[in-house]
């Protein structure tokens, strides 16, 4: 079978070093403090108040907006507080604190169901009374992504199990130990959409999930493991559409709902099964560890609430030289300047580098090599948007397609004069949506 791909992209140095390590699950916090926005959307509002009991996996937050996902206590025990906390994504806001009773009670409305007895307005409806949100980074709600198309068909579900980033192993590991649980989830997936077709994307240095994967397919024809080649970012969705689906290209500005094909993460097909098999909404996620700035790596199960830091000191604790944190993986992670944060749901890993890795380099001029461009998996010119938006040039950069980004950072890493091309047009973009509002 040929291995597929798509053009542009790069090869990062692909350690993985935890690929070979089974998920450990960590104890749970003493105290749960659970983001209200752990999705893209609108945040919810608290249904709880300080002094109440709740119960694992009671619906602690939620939203009448289309574009939200509720959230859940990841603990039993008593409500101690409401305030804003510092979040992954540099901003402090409102969270629910869970003084843990250790009991683990669960909510009474906990009721596995069987996914024939289901329709699948209703498999979307469990989907989005579990909070589930795409766990490959975006946490994008999935009930949304999951209603189908009023007019024609979707033709594919694919499922993106290339977890093409450095270091991060949280798929891999998850197609390894729990395949039958995931084509469970993709099956009612594939329910919900009303397609008679899913392909599930792996690269192939992964041959363990691979293999695992097409045992639990077993002689089901409706669905099938895609090998694509080791390169990044070969999970970005529209990249894997082209790549998968033989060549189709998902036009400037649209979704790949437009060529008639939907993608998810394989943690998110999971997190569906789960939703449906055991009744559980999505409050507890797999993170990967590692970098040289730890003591240890792996990968661990952590209920939602958990402070990174007390993630961390499970693994083994901070090197003394330990001086960059970065949450999710190196190319498209973001930088923290604290281990005081809370696990989210789509949070897939800690990385912590010595002070010898981080090395501030020198911006120098572009040299017009090109090598940025060669690159970029959306056909575009990162060079040229990026020194538009250097010199607040925001309608060149719009005229030049900035939104089409996908942040991957490709050209960012190739650059020979070290020229930060991704924070800017990441400027732009921000550029670009304030002036669209406003």
């Amino acid at each position: 079978m040929a291995i597929k791909t798509f053009r542009g992209g790069t090869h990062p140095p692909h350690d993985k070093p935890a690929a070979g390590t089974p998920i450990e699950t960590i104890k749970p916090p003493a105290k749960a403090i659970i983001p209200l926005s752990q999705h893209i959307g609108a945040p919810c509002e608290p249904l709880v108040k300080v002094g109440d009991q709740v119960k694992m996996g009671q619906k602690i937050g939620d939203s009448d907006s289309f574009i939200s996902a509720p959230v859940h206590a990841s603990v039993s025990g008593e409500v101690v507080e409401i305030a804003p906390y510092p979040h992954p994504d540099g901003e402090a806001k409102m969270a629910v604190v869970i003084e843990n009773d250790g009991k683990d009670t669960l909510a009474d409305d906990i009721k596995p169901k069987k996914m024939d007895d289901l329709t699948g307005e209703e498999i979307i409806k469990i989907t989005k009374e579990a909070g589930v949100v795409g766990l490959g980074g975006a946490a994008f709600p999935t009930h949304v992504k999951l209603i189908p198309p009023k007019e024609g068909k979707m033709d594919a579900l694919i499922l993106n199990g290339a977890e093409c980033e450095p270091y991060l192993t949280v798929d891999h590991r998850l197609m390894v130990e729990r395949p039958e649980d995931m084509i469970y989830g993709a099956r009612a997936m594939m329910k919900a959409l009303q397609t008679d077709k899913c392909y599930i994307g792996i690269e192939v240095n992964k041959p363990d999930a691979i293999a695992a994967v097409r045992e639990a397919i077993g002689g089901d024809s409706s669905m099938e493991v895609v090998e694509l080649e080791v390169k990044y970012p070969q999970g970005s969705g529209k990249q894997l559409v082209t790549a998968v689906m033989d060549g189709i290209e998902v036009p400037s500005g649209k979704r790949s709902t437009e060529v008639g094909v939907q993608v998810a993460n394989t943690a998110t097909a999971l997190a569906v099964g789960d939703a449906i098999q055991k009744g559980m909404p999505l409050i507890e996620t797999v993170v990967t560890v590692a970098g040289s700035g730890v003591n240890g790596m792996g990968n661990f199960a952590v209920r939602t609430g958990t402070m990174a830091s007390e993630v961390i000191e499970h693994a083994g604790g901070l090197k003394d030289n330990a001086a960059k944190i970065i949450w999710g993986g190196p190319m498209m992670g973001q930088a923290q300047f604290t281990l005081d944060i809370p696990i989210v749901k789509a949070a897939s890993g800690i990385l912590v580098f010595t002070e010898d890795e981080v090395v501030k380099e020198e911006i120098l001029p572009c040299i017009k090599c090109g090598r940025c461009i060669d690159v970029c998996p959306a056909y575009l010119l990162p060079n040229t948007i990026g020194n538009a938006s250097d010199k607040d040039m925001v309608d060149v950069a719009e005229r030049y397609n900035a939104d089409d980004c996908i942040e991957c950072g490709s050209c960012s890493f190739v650059c020979p004069a070290k020229r930060p091309l991704l924070q800017w047009i990441r400027l732009a973009k921000g550029a670009i949506a304030a002036r669209r509002s406003g």
